[in-house]
């Protein structure tokens, strides 16, 4: 289920609700730490005052301290050292009465050595005397929920053990321990001690201000972050899908690539190789359609004439007609063949052509092993001499290329002027620069020559101008050539001869950068 639900986020979501998560589970670790703070704060309190309950407790004992109010009220003047940062350190007797409070004491350094009845009597005035009332009665209801605490806990399990607990209200947080005063004869009295700790309420509220302010900027961090997450990288990101989206339903929607292309970070290289990858895509489709039709087209004439052959050759009975007949089946056949043979090596190469790397490559050299080739067989098989000019001597002709594709080139440009070219005649390659350093490639033979007004027509996909030997001829090799000067940048022209008879295709190379 949670798989699914995540499964079906945008990544802008997604972020969003793992850093919710987080969010949740870093507020929950720190309120397990708020909560964990005031016990450890209180705690180390707590030690304090056992401290001072047990050294307390101590001396009353050493001193055989009685239990009444004049003793009390001594031990306590007299040790008045121990309570010096206590607020308030009150004894009771066995029977819970209060024999002892410091907070009716003055326990300032500079009065220890006056009687108590001076330090009452001095400076009294009416105002004085009332805040001094006001203050007795707030001191008589501590100690009367003070004295239900001792009785409580007199009561109780804990008695012989320090009790602590809290009084809490609007601006005081009381920390208040209890312990009860034994000795040989039995427990004879309690002390509390209570200490106003807002240093532990500060303290928690300090971490707590702290951890809200840091909460605030993490989420502000986050919004920022998922702001620029969403407007830099995501949005360029949901346009590609949109692109991707456009491309597979073929629709004509115009989409917002071409600002991500600008980039020049991984999102403009994958946008741009993104692009590119399309148009290349969009080519070869168009390019396979193309091939598509024109074959179809080119196939449509020779199974018409099959069809007629064969339905003529079931009915005839004339030997030399059957014959005849047979003969056009074959050519047919071979046509056909040859067409669809062709065709898929046009289709190989589109493919084979993208994967392939240019590289700096000799032409002189690899015009010169398919020369030597083309001779091995013509030259016996028909007495045709293919020949390489050099007439300039220019001795390296480098060019940037791809060496297999350079030698196809070349091999069907002697193919098709062998094809129209008679028995012992010449063909020409000739090799040379022009004044702008350009390499130029010239095939030339001595055969019948172009018919065609527009010597581009020959460069034309399944044309040709050799009824008679088609079978053997596509009408492909041309286009091949043109298609493979094209991917090397280079043109292509072809022309009959001026002086004599025949005709010539020439190819510019550019030159090397």
């Amino acid at each position: 289920m949670f798989n699914y639900f995540i499964k079906n986020l945008s990544i802008l979501r997604k972020f969003l609700f793992f850093n919710f998560l987080i969010f949740i589970i870093i507020g929950l670790i720190t309120i397990l730490y708020l909560n964990s703070v005031q016990p450890n704060l209180i705690k180390a309190k707590q030690s304090k005052h056992i401290e001072i309950l047990n050294n307390t407790i101590g001396h009353l004992n050493r001193l055989n301290i009685g239990f009444n109010q004049e003793e009390i009220r001594n031990f306590l003047f007299s040790t008045r050292f121990l309570f010096q940062n206590l607020d308030r350190v009150t004894i009771f007797d066995n029977q819970f009465n209060l024999i002892g409070d410091t907070d009716t004491l003055d326990l300032d350094p500079r009065s220890f050595g006056q009687t108590s009845e001076v330090v009452q009597m001095n400076g009294l005035n009416e105002e004085s005397f009332n805040d001094e009332k006001n203050q007795s009665k707030r001191n008589a209801n501590k100690v009367f929920t003070l004295n239900k605490r001792v009785e409580n806990y007199a009561l109780s399990n804990e008695i012989g053990k320090p009790f602590t607990f809290i009084e809490e209200n609007y601006n005081q947080f009381i920390l208040i321990t209890l312990k009860n005063v034994s000795n040989d004869s039995g427990n004879i009295g309690y002390i509390a001690i209570s200490e106003n700790s807002l240093d532990i309420k500060a303290a928690i509220e300090e971490r707590k201000n702290f951890i809200l302010r840091t909460a605030i900027l993490v989420a502000i961090v986050i919004l920022i972050f998922s702001i620029v997450l969403n407007k830099y990288f995501l949005k360029p990101i949901k346009n590609l899908v949109d692109y991707t989206k456009i491309i597979k339903s073929k629709s004509q929607k115009e989409t917002k690539i071409d600002q991500i292309k600008n980039r020049n970070d991984e999102l403009g290289i994958l946008s741009k190789s993104l692009d590119e990858m399309t148009n290349e895509l969009k080519k070869r489709v168009n390019t396979a359609e193309n091939f598509s039709t024109d074959l179809v087209h080119e196939i449509r004439n020779p199974l018409a004439s099959l069809k007629s052959a064969s339905e003529i050759i079931s009915e005839t009975e004339d030997k030399s007609q059957r014959d005849k007949l047979i003969k056009i089946v074959s050519h047919d056949v071979e046509r056909i063949e040859r067409l669809i043979t062709d065709y898929s090596q046009m289709l190989k190469d589109e493919v084979a052509l993208s994967k392939e790397q240019m590289k700096t490559i000799d032409l002189k050299t690899v015009v010169r092993s398919v020369v030597d080739d083309f001779n091995n067989i013509y030259e016996t098989k028909r007495g045709i001499k293919v020949e390489l000019v050099d007439r300039e001597n220019i001795g390296e002709c480098l060019i940037l290329g791809i060496e297999n594709r350079i030698e196809q080139i070349v091999a069907n440009l002697l193919d098709n002027s062998i094809s129209f070219s008679l028995d012992n005649q010449k063909v020409l390659v000739e090799i040379h620069k022009d004044t702008n350093n350009q390499i130029i490639l010239k095939v030339i033979d001595e055969g019948q020559g172009l018919k065609e007004a527009d010597t581009n027509k020959i460069f034309k996909r399944f044309y040709s101008n050799r009824p008679d030997t088609f079978g053997k001829h596509s009408g492909l090799g041309l286009n091949i050539v043109k298609n493979l000067v094209d991917l090397h940048g280079g043109t292509i022209k072809a022309a009959n001869n001026i002086n004599k008879k025949g005709a010539n295709v020439e190819i510019i190379f550019p030159k090397m950068q």
